[in-house]
């Protein structure tokens, strides 16, 4: 964002506005799920989930819990495979990694996550956060939603469950399952305190010490009711253990504790909030009788005493003048590919200024052009544009801005017979076509996720000034096969030849 906006009403209960005195909720209007944060001394670090995107689990810095900005990634590639690298007709949509656990002890940093992809956890290490390098090791099984735990004595465990919750010691340098040892449960039904009609059995484990006491978080989903934070506590690891409904609002639900320098507590959740993807809340918490209480009176808080946000850009989202200098790196941390990248063709460095993407192979469908760049989109309102020669397309080559989820959008150039026209796609279906008779042309997307609209319009521009509106409005939808909010990309493939490219001048987020 990174501009002042007016007030607009959401449908999220409050009016979201660039204000430097309040922090409103959801703390980061953008798809931002499964979050792990930790406190180290006046600095919290986040982790969170983007699935098939590469490089993967983004590590996010804040000094208030509210204004985060990208710092590192835990892998640059995940692991090998046709799915994750969309080869022979194969892909990995809302799969790859899922849910991370984010940890710091004796000096170290842990990201712990797993694959439905490769069957395999993995566990990352570094000494820097910020700066890396991470180690990682990986081990059969995939442990789902699991929770990275270290003991007093020293001890490495997962925590992890759907209803039954397991525990898991891990061998002492957390590559796998401790010899000798197996997974042991340490609460038969943790469904069972949000009541006997369960849709979503208890999940998304994680596990606290704080004050000499355990205290286990999951979610739960009673059928016809909302996603619930379900507690557990336990004087010992292995229990016995008493639970409770701690919050049931909104729908706010699945994550953990994190408390600031001066003793405040909160609990950091999420909200499924339509297209735009799964948004960050930061609920207040009180204790009292030794049991943490979220919320003010039972519910989410609309606004918190924390700082205001300044916005998501250039933190979380950002522009691109695709102007590298020497030493910067090749893409900011903002940008994740689509699956893996497929570096021989791909540059930012044939060109100076731009970006261009080659047709390595020929494809069926944008939903497997690789080295596709992404960024997230952002609500209530937000808007992608693109600048892009097109003169080295080849016969049967698409090119362009796409919005990105299986129900997806895009405007761009189709070369077809040696005649290069723009073209708007909508679900896979051509809805317009224009005639184009120039190398260089702009294009546009605008997103309207406000009160779940959910629709977004696309442009063309000859001059870079006027804009064209052009194709059918799209009805963005969060699916779960993708399972992910929308994101801005920029693509090319080729449906005939390999060998054609594109350059792309900039890429700019505004609204």
């Amino acid at each position: 964002m990174g501009r002042q906006r007016g007030c607009r009403s959401t449908g999220y209960g409050s009016i979201r506005q660039v204000d430097s005195h309040v922090a409103r909720n959801p703390i980061i209007d953008a798809d931002v799920p499964d979050m792990s944060i930790i406190r180290v001394g006046d600095v919290y670090y986040m982790s969170s989930t983007t699935m098939h995107m590469n490089p993967g689990v983004p590590i996010m810095k804040s000094t208030d819990m509210v204004n985060w900005k990208l710092v590192s990634y835990a892998y640059d590639v995940l692991d090998d495979d046709d799915r994750l690298n969309l080869n022979n007709g194969k892909s990995d949509y809302g799969r790859g990694s899922w849910a991370s656990s984010l940890r710091y002890h004796n000096g170290q940093y842990y990201v712990s996550t797993f694959s439905g992809t490769t069957g395999k956890t993995y566990i990352y290490t570094t000494g820097d956060i910020e700066k890396g390098p991470w180690k990682g090791v990986s081990f059969k099984p995939s442990f789902h939603d699991h929770s990275l735990f270290f003991d007093d004595d020293g001890k490495a465990y997962l925590v992890n469950g759907s209803g039954r919750i397991m525990l898991t010691e891990l061998n002492n340098d957390l590559s796998g399952i401790r010899p000798g040892t197996s997974p042991q449960p340490i609460i038969e039904n943790a469904s069972a305190v949000a009541g006997p009609n369960i849709g979503l059995p208890a999940e998304g484990s994680q596990l606290f010490k704080i004050n000499e006491k355990y205290y286990l978080f999951n979610i739960s989903w009673p059928k016809g009711g909302m996603r619930t934070v379900i507690v557990h506590r336990a004087d010992r690891l292995t229990g016995p253990r008493e639970g409770r409904v701690a919050l049931q609002d909104k729908g706010v639900a699945q994550g953990g504790l994190v408390n600031t320098p001066s003793g405040e507590w909160y609990a950091y959740l999420f909200r499924d909030y339509g297209s735009v993807g799964r948004v960050p809340y930061l609920v207040p918490v009180s204790w009292r009788d030794g049991w943490p209480v979220l919320g003010v009176d039972g519910k989410v808080p609309d606004s918190l005493e924390l700082p205001g946000s300044l916005g998501l850009d250039p933190g979380i989202v950002a522009s691109d003048e695709f102007d590298r200098r020497a030493g910067e790196p090749a893409l900011p941390l903002v940008w994740q590919r689509n699956h893996n990248p497929d570096d021989k063709h791909w540059s930012v460095s044939a060109r100076r200024g731009w970006l261009r993407l080659m047709t390595g192979r020929v494809d069926t469908s944008v939903l497997f052009a690789r080295n596709m760049l992404t960024q997230r989109t952002f609500g209530p309102e937000c808007s992608g544009s693109t600048a892009i020669d097109v003169s080295h397309m080849k016969d049967g080559d698409f090119a362009g801005l796409i919005l990105l989820q299986r129900r997806y959008g895009w405007v761009g150039v189709k070369m077809v017979g040696g005649v290069r026209s723009i073209v708007m796609v909508n679900e896979g279906v051509e809805a317009a076509t224009v005639p184009l008779g120039q190398r260089l042309v702009y294009f546009k997307a605008d997103c309207d996720f406000s009160d779940k609209k959910d629709k977004a319009k696309f442009y063309y521009s000859l001059d870079g000034k006027s804009w064209v509106s052009i194709g059918t409005v799209l009805q963005m939808a969060y699916t779960l096969p993708h399972f992910m909010g929308y994101r801005f990309g920029l693509f090319d493939y080729a449906t005939k030849e390999a060998g054609g490219y594109v350059d792309f001048d900039w890429f700019r987020v505004g609204k």
